[in-house]
């Protein structure tokens, strides 16, 4: 690494820290001919490879537009949305692949955000998985009211057995 301050081609490493819940690396360095310490950081890129084969990085920026499109007029939070994304980059960083396909990364959207608003992810999946008629949107209803559905019955269940009953 090239000293800032007097342009030397190298320097040593003095410490090495995670930061960022382990996505950077800071790395505090000496150089060896000025005698100046400086900080460097270092963060692995993760490109984004779109369906017309174009590069991108990734961009959390742009997960929470898109998510905050969908929730538009819905009450959620800035914070959940902010939240929401965080989930998506770990999700798609945590592949360990240096490109991951835009499906993927709109895969992992999908699920958090079935979470956070349904509608929301009514919204954003008819867009994302191209609905063309009302059938896609009354089987999509169909799959979210069935998991709806398990979740209920699974809570009742649950609170049958926490209060010593069984079936």
């Amino acid at each position: 690494m090239r000293c800032p301050y007097c342009r030397h081609p190298d320097s040593r490493v003095v410490d090495s820290r995670e930061a960022d819940d382990g996505q950077l690396i800071r790395r505090r360095r000496s150089c060896p001919e000025c005698g100046k310490r400086f900080t460097t950081v270092e963060e692995a890129v993760l490109a984004v490879v779109k369906r017309s084969g174009v590069t991108e990085p990734f961009s959390r920026t742009k997960i929470i537009g898109g998510v905050r499109k969908a929730c538009q007029g819905r009450p959620v939070d800035e914070d959940s949305i902010a939240l929401l994304a965080q989930k998506v980059e770990e999700t798609v960083r945590a592949k360990g692949a240096a490109e991951i396909p835009s499906h993927d990364v709109g895969l992992a959207i999908l699920g958090p955000l079935r979470d956070l608003d349904e509608v929301a992810y009514l919204r954003f999946a008819s867009v994302y998985r191209s609905f063309d008629s009302l059938a896609d949107f009354e089987q999509e209803i169909e799959t979210l009211r069935a998991a709806a559905r398990a979740r209920e019955g699974a809570g009742v269940d649950d609170a049958a057995t926490a209060a010593g009953r069984t079936h």
